[in-house]
């Protein structure tokens, strides 16, 4: 358990922190890369972009309904 605290206190003296060096990032991004190149040139399904769509268009508020329009109208100084 000391190694590990004077292990912590030389590189929080040094300024160096702890992780995984330059190089194992790389390896470990390309990777990923490899791995999901696939998955990335499929592309969104059909269904997906329709829902999304369907999403992105502005929709009334069905819970207010009547009594919603006429909070809007009221201001609150009748």
């Amino acid at each position: 358990m000391k190694e590990v605290k004077s292990q912590a206190t030389k590189n929080t003296a040094t300024g160096k922190q702890g992780g995984l060096n330059a190089e194992i990032q790389s390896r470990i991004g390309h990777q990923l890369r490899a791995m999901y190149d696939d998955v990335v040139r499929q592309g969104v399904p059909d269904r997906f972009a329709e829902l999304i769509r369907k999403l992105d268009v502005p929709k009334p508020n069905d819970q207010l309904g009547d009594a919603g329009d006429q909070a809007i109208k009221n201001d609150g100084r009748d």
